[in-house]
């Protein structure tokens, strides 16, 4: 399972707001989507690694 953070509606925005306004703390909203790593042989999984130090990401190969 892999989760990002969610691409929200204005609506649902705003109730998490006003949760966070109540709270007095940041509230995150992630989705999870059901995927797989890929498999990945050493020079692949390199150049993965060197495209993550250059962009200050995680970054994650799945299948399909």
């Amino acid at each position: 399972m892999l989760c990002s953070l969610s691409n929200l509606e204005e609506k649902d925005l705003k109730e998490i707001q006003a949760l966070e306004t109540e709270l007095g703390k940041t509230v995150l909203a992630f989705s999870c989507h059901k995927t797989a790593p890929a498999a990945l042989d050493d020079d692949k999984l390199k150049k993965i690694q060197a495209l993550e130090s250059r962009l200050g990401l995680s970054l994650v190969a799945v299948d399909g």
